[in-house]
């Protein structure tokens, strides 16, 4: 395969999956590829050089390789092995002319004769170490771009950036943010591991439960926004959904013994499976009761209950990602919206309410009450969040409590809070629908 013209390139990786990639062009390739192995070939980079940041450089470095050589010398067979041979090539000549290699060798922890003058035998001993534990090596750049020494928006940008492979402009689109921006974050982030002197490496004990908090915040956070964007035109922003899909497929496979990985992925998976029926034909939200649930996706909603399964086959207490991944279940198992058992998503809730309490998790259960036991019970429970300092303003707070004016009859009021939560919310296709409400009490 070669020139100007690809066929289907067979790329698979990592979770389980394999998927066929259709390019019509050599640079359409090189971004296929990429996208899909950049995690890969930065994490092997950086077992090497020790540093993230440079790791991506050196990784940039075998991309721009490709972009070169590929429109001449035709696609390789197997793309993603070339561009880590290359990147890691480079690694290993910055290394030789920095410092020896017995050094850098013996803080990779290994123990290697280096002949000078043998430097294919070392190169090819390198890769052998490199390939035996790639799997490790791309759990280390997970933990490394999760580090809670980055603030949220870092995490979140790194995270994109090395391990979803997206590209700063895609990144800023996604987050509605100047590009600018977003290069700056992602250069500050690199440079404060670096200042911070942050191990590449996953840690262990009391730390892994620390960071391993983070790396999940971090993917429920990017796939949230995808699935209800805060701001913009977009009641979703697809791209993010799958990155973050991924990236818990990714990890699920890293950690297959942490039952809130495995929840975590579950909850995506099925509030994935909605996202057909989420959306009308002009791009307005369709709520979930009003949801055509045959338009659900059923094996999403397969792997999602397959993911709870293995979450509750392991040993130690149910945590907040399992409990909600419970709680999406309820729906998925629903027929019909009537057959949703809201008396156990209210429970659901008040157990999630101990694990995490939170005023964003009580409102949530003020609806699955109105649901089970009537509109009257869930306002007392709405009202008694109303003075919440942290949801003074969280749009939804007022649209909850709309919705329950409206159900009893108090058309005034309902009317009142839906303009309310509507000059709260940055997103306009929320907006609209909000206003739609209120014109319609």
């Amino acid at each position: 395969m070669g020139g100007q013209a690809l066929g289907c390139l067979l790329l698979g990786r990592g979770w389980g999956s394999i998927g066929w990639v259709t390019v019509t062009d050599t640079h359409g390739a090189v971004d296929a590829v990429w996208r899909i192995e950049s995690a890969r070939i930065i994490a092997g980079v950086a077992r090497i050089v020790r540093d993230v940041g440079l790791a991506e450089e050196l990784a940039q470095d075998a991309l721009v390789a490709a972009l070169e050589q590929w429109p001449e010398s035709g696609v390789p067979n197997n793309p993603g092995a070339w561009l880590m041979a290359i990147a890691k090539r480079r690694a290993i000549d910055l290394i030789r002319r920095k410092e020896t290699y017995q050094r850098k060798l013996a803080e990779m922890g290994h123990e290697l004769e280096i002949d000078g003058g043998a430097e294919d035998s070392v190169e090819e001993q390198v890769e052998t170490i490199l390939e035996d534990t790639i799997e490790d090596d791309l759990l280390r750049l997970v933990f490394t771009a999760c580090h809670p020494v980055l603030t949220t928006d870092a995490r979140v940008s790194l995270t994109l950036r090395l391990i979803g492979g997206l590209k700063t402009d895609e990144i800023a689109r996604a987050f509605l943010a100047p590009e600018a921006t977003i290069a700056q974050r992602i250069v500050r982030a690199k440079r404060n591991l670096a200042k911070a002197e942050v191990e590449f490496e996953v840690p262990t004990g009391d730390d892994l439960i620390e960071r391993l908090s983070s790396v999940l915040e971090v993917i429920y956070l990017i796939y949230n926004e995808g699935y209800s964007a805060t701001a913009g035109d977009d009641w979703m922003r697809p791209a993010l959904c799958n990155e973050a899909l991924r990236l818990g497929r990714l990890l699920a496979e890293l950690m297959p013994g942490e039952s809130e990985v495995h929840g975590l992925l579950a909850l995506m998976e099925l509030q994935a499976s909605r996202a057909n029926a989420r959306i009308g034909p002009t791009g307005e939200p369709v709520l979930l009761l009003d949801q055509n649930r045959r338009r659900w996706d059923r094996l999403l909603i397969r792997r999602g209950l397959e993911s709870i399964d293995r979450a509750w086959s392991l040993e130690g207490t149910p945590g907040p990602y399992l409990l909600q991944a419970a709680i999406a279940a309820c729906h998925a198992r629903a027929a019909e919206a009537d057959d949703t058992d809201w008396a156990r998503i209210a429970g659901l809730y008040a157990v999630l309410a101990e694990v995490v309490p939170s005023p964003v998790v009580e409102l949530n259960r003020a609806v699955a009450i109105s649901m089970a036991f009537g509109p009257e019970r869930g306002l007392v429970a709405v009202d008694a969040l109303y003075d919440e300092p942290s949801l003074k303003d969280y749009h939804l707070l007022p649209s909850v409590r709309g919705d329950l004016l409206f159900k009893l009859g108090r058309l005034d009021e309902a009317r009142a809070e839906f303009e309310k939560a509507a000059g709260l919310t940055r997103n306009e296709r929320e907006r609209a629908l909000l206003l739609d409400r209120a014109a319609a009490c």
